[in-house]
Order: C-alpha cells, then structure tokens, then sequence
C-alpha cells in the first residue's frame, strides 16, 4: 500500500512529536499503526474510524506507559516515582507520569523517600509533590526544556505553600497547575539575579512567568518554614550532590550549604521549585 507524501510526513511528525514529549510515544504508535489500517478496513463509517482510532491509541498507550515501560526501564537503571500518593511523595500533576516524566535512579527515589518521611515526622500529614524527573531510558535523552534532565540523577520538587486566609499548610497544591512559572521573586534588598540574568540578554530566565497564570500567588502564599526544612533534609542526605535555588532564597531561608548553588543564567528561574541531584 503507497502512502501520499502528505500522509506520510504527518505521520512522521506525529512520530517525532510523540517522542520529544513522551520519549516511548513515538514508538508506540509505530506499533500502533497496523491497528489504525485494521480499522480503517474494518468500520466504514468515518465517525467511527475517528473515534475508534485515537481511543486504540490512547489505550495502547496507557497499557504499556502502566505495565510495560516499568519493567523495560529497569536494566537502565530507572524506576518510577510513586504514581498516587504514596510514602507520602505524589506527582503534582497526574501529567508527568502519563508523559513518562518521573523515572529516576533507584538511589535518588530512596533518598525522597527517607526524606518525605522525615517530613512527615516533623509536619504530619506533609506531601513532598515533585515535577519533572527523567525519561525512562537512555542517558542523553534530552528531556525538554530542561538542560540536564538526561540521566536519571535529578529531580525536580515543588514549593511548599499555605493558604492564605486560614495559614493551613497545603499538599499536593501549587499557585501554578505545573509547579513552575509562580514565583517567591526577590524581596528589596536581596539579590535579583532574574534581573540581572534578564539584563545579560538571557530572555528564557524568566519566561515561564509570561506564559503561566499568576492569580493564585496572592491566595497561596510561599511555605518558607517547610520549604527550608525539606531543603536542610536534602543537604543532609550523602546520595545529593547539588541543589539548585535562587540566591535570594539561600540567603532569605538561612541556607549555608555548599550543595546548594546557583544554577546559572543559562537555565530557567528556580524561586518556584527544587532541583534536586545525585551524585
């Protein structure tokens, strides 16, 4: 069967579009295809093609995303992050395990688990919410838009933050539904280095803050309390090598670490979560 030069390059981008984003997606819907023609011969009516065929996909892609890639990703030293709310660690957004976004090396996923444990002890009921972690296989494999998501080694953690009309400390929840782009910006008097980065033409730094919502920053106000302890636990730990945040929350949260650095103009503004790496 020919395909028509047109079919053919939507399906190539259709491929590599599933691949920057999910890494297995692209493949998968190699393996899917023949299931596509299968039912183009099999129903005649267009309604139903169209909807038979992108719900086959989806379901192919929630089998192995599930069941499959798990146990695929272990000879290459990953494993996934809790998927609910387990040992007392869960996604912040369902969106980064459907995308394959949470594999990480099982030393990294023990030495959260210790820490939301001592979490626990010290707030009960605390949640360690992370974001984005690494792609089930191969190092190298560029997890975009981040610059070193590649290994297995990094993790990213949300903020910590409290209502504002009652104080009541929060789980699972952040002003922005990624986990990034809110900011605990610079107070006056502290280092600005978004500003200075800005200034050196470096115009990604804080680009997330034009594209996310910002009106959930007043009602949910920053945990600086558990955010420093979570922070403190994870210097404490020997598997973490480095920690990125801004500077001015090193200084402002009382942080003396030397596994806590600044991450460079190059990268993105961290005054919105913890990068967490092993060595």
């Amino acid at each position: 069967m020919k395909i028509k030069p047109v079919k053919a390059l939507g399906l190539l981008l259709v491929f590599v579009l599933l691949t920057i984003i999910t890494q297995v997606g692209g493949i998968l819907f190699l393996f899917w295809l023949p299931i596509g023609i299968l039912i183009n011969r099999k129903l005649k009516d267009s309604l139903q093609r169209k909807i038979a065929k992108p719900l086959s996909f989806i379901g192919l892609y929630a089998v192995a995303t599930f069941t499959i890639i798990p146990l695929l990703a272990k000879p290459f030293g990953r494993v996934p992050m809790p998927i609910g709310s387990t040992s007392h660690i869960q996604p912040l957004t369902v969106w980064t395990c459907l995308l394959n976004r949470h594999y990480v090396r099982p030393t990294l996923k023990k030495t959260i688990e210790k820490v939301a444990g001592q979490m626990n002890t010290a707030f009960p009921g605390t949640q360690i919410a992370y974001l984005d972690a690494n792609f089930p296989f191969m190092n190298g494999f560029p997890l975009i838009p981040h610059l070193s998501h590649n290994d297995g080694k990094k993790l990213d953690i949300a903020f910590f933050y409290k209502r504002a009309s009652t104080d009541e400390r929060l789980n699972g929840l952040a002003p922005s539904w990624m986990g990034y782009g809110v900011h605990e910006g610079p107070l006056k008097g502290e280092v600005n280095m978004p500003n200075e980065c800005a200034n050196k033409g470096n115009w990604q730094y804080g680009f997330m803050e034009r594209i996310i919502p910002q009106y959930k920053k007043e009602v949910m106000p920053f945990d600086g309390e558990r955010t420093r302890a979570i922070i403190s636990l994870l210097v404490a730990q020997p598997a973490v090598s480095k920690i990125f945040i801004e500077p001015h929350l090193k200084v402002r949260l009382r942080l003396n670490s030397q596994k806590i650095r600044f991450h460079g103009c190059q990268a993105v503004r961290h005054d919105d979560h913890i990068h967490v790496q092993i060595r």
